[in-house]
């Protein structure tokens, strides 16, 4: 027989070998692991805090159209990493301290504070989502500091809404309270234990750092 051989064992037993095709060769595609994604991710977020790093928080970038397209190219690519994650749970409440943005008004502040004979400190965002909370702060060491409060609600998993409830301006012993003004929403694009990424309603961009102390008023 040409395709298969027959081989008595014994009386009762027959068995049959049949010749195999053979097979193709096997070549999976690779697989994306959670440690590559978090490689992926380590280098992303490295290359955008190397753009920013001497940016003075912003104030360079403002006249460096350059920088700016590269910071915001690598921020819409730390978007895409973070594009199916929740950012607007128990992990979004905490202290935000400033890295880098594009708001031109708290640039305006950072910049300008010695015209009041002080110097910015620490920008904040002071964020509680269980009591739906969020400060806006800008220090003025040693005893000053202008924040704005507002409430907040969760839109999706990752956008959050909010409206200004109060302003204040507080030095050592005196305090001048401000009127609210507006309100608009911001998506965390990007969030993990120690940066998040921001954009706003404005087309606004925001890196903050989790500061190593929690502010109070």
């Amino acid at each position: 027989m040409s395709l298969a051989a027959l081989t008595l064992s014994s009386p009762l037993t027959v068995s049959t070998t049949t010749k195999q095709k053979p097979r193709p060769p096997h070549n999976p595609k690779p697989k994306i692991t959670c440690s590559s994604l978090t490689t992926q991710s380590q280098s992303a977020k490295q290359h955008l805090l190397n753009l920013i790093s001497d940016q003075e928080r912003g104030l360079k970038t403002q006249n460096d159209t350059n920088k700016r397209d590269s910071i915001i190219k690598s921020i819409d690519a730390m978007a895409v990493l973070g594009r199916n994650t929740v950012t607007t749970g128990d992990s979004l409440s905490a202290t935000w301290r400033l890295l880098w943005t594009t708001e031109k008004e708290q640039l305006f502040i950072i910049e300008k504070a010695y015209l009041f004979g002080t110097q910015a400190g620490d920008v904040l965002q002071v964020i509680d989502v269980d009591n739906k909370t969020l400060n806006n702060v800008i220090t003025f060491p040693p005893d000053g500091v202008f924040f704005v409060r507002s409430s907040i609600e969760i839109a999706s998993s990752q956008r959050v809404n909010f409206k200004f409830t109060s302003a204040v301006l507080r030095g050592k012993n005196w305090e001048f309270p401000l009127p609210p003004f507006g309100q608009g929403w911001f998506e965390t694009v990007y969030l993990d234990d120690e940066i998040r990424v921001v954009k706003d309603i404005r087309d606004d961009y925001l890196v903050v750092e989790r500061a190593p102390y929690n502010w109070k008023e």
